[in-house]
């Protein structure tokens, strides 16, 4: 009997600690240098302005998806849904069959719970639970648009400036955005990654203005936007593109610093909302509650 148990729990152990060695070995594989720099030149972008890609998109998704509800059925309205979901950062086509599912489960899930907390009689306070579960997707990914965005917008300064000195330098602009993703990837990752994938559109074959192009259209970034039109204008007269990099630099900078100022001045009024909801109950309660505390004892002693 105890050499059964103990063979028992001898083949237990080996058998949890092979599963536990494949998982920690499957882990460190997927995370492995190699897999990283081979998911970054072979991620999916949005080329161009989406429309293109959407009949290939619509093809690439598993056949038992296409039908989930939620998951558009024709190219342009594909493409829609991609350049917003590329605009947040998730460039994969299984990024549009996660997205159709959370519109799915969330107004579920908070239906359920909801009516499993207020019982059979809160339907309608389910259908309202139902309701905002529907707008949370769309409104987490315009959230992680706009912080992606804000995080292209003041990361560009400093890739200018590494644009400037690697061309002042002698390396050319192709190598310069090369240099700029690799030392802005622990800082401005969205921007790195958007500069490795104008990269990967030039040796792929792409004319440079064009993948710029492609790059505006990607983030909606105003700043962007701003700097494509300068790169079109020096390639077309052959000015020079050191200078126009630094006056494009030193604009983007003192905006960045003019939105911290405009920022640092809404503060106060931000403040107001945590004072009156937060601060101020609890200091009225610790100024006026000794004195509520003693007009009781004295009125109720008469």
């Amino acid at each position: 009997m105890a050499l059964d148990l103990l063979v028992t729990l001898i083949a237990g152990f080996m058998a949890v600690a092979l599963l536990a060695g494949y998982g920690a070995s499957s882990i460190l594989a997927a995370f492995s240098p190699e897999q990283r720099r081979l998911r970054q030149w072979t991620a999916i972008g949005p080329l161009g302005n989406g429309l293109e890609s959407g009949l290939t998109l619509v093809e690439e998704i598993d056949p038992r998806f296409r039908k989930l509800p939620g998951i558009p059925t024709s190219p342009k309205e594909m493409g829609r849904l991609r350049r917003r979901l590329a605009m947040a950062g998730y460039t994969s086509p299984t990024a549009v069959v996660l997205f159709a599912f959370a519109n799915l489960a969330t107004p579920l899930l908070l239906g359920l719970i909801t009516l499993a907390i207020a019982g059979a009689s809160g339907w309608s306070f389910a259908a309202l639970a139902a309701a905002f579960g529907y707008l949370v997707p769309g409104m987490l990914l315009s959230r992680k648009i706009a912080l992606r965005q804000r995080e292209i917008r003041e990361g560009l300064p400093d890739a200018l400036d590494l644009f400037i000195v690697c061309v002042e330098a002698g390396s050319g602009l192709d190598q310069a955005i090369v240099k700029a993703s690799d030392e802005l990837d622990i800082t401005y990752p969205a921007l790195a990654y958007e500069l490795r994938l104008i990269t990967t559109e030039i040796r792929a074959g792409k004319p440079r203005i064009e993948a710029f192009k492609n790059f505006a259209e990607r983030t909606k970034v105003d700043d962007v936007q701003s700097l494509v039109a300068l790169l079109v204008q020096t390639d077309k007269f052959g000015t020079s593109l050191a200078q126009a990099l630094r006056t494009h630099a030193d604009t983007s900078r003192t905006k960045r610093r003019q939105n911290a100022e405009e920022r640092a001045a809404k503060l106060g009024v931000k403040l107001v909302f945590p004072l009156v909801f937060c601060l101020f109950p609890s200091l009225y309660i610790v100024i006026l509650g000794p004195a509520v505390i003693t007009f009781v004892r004295v009125f109720s002693q008469q």
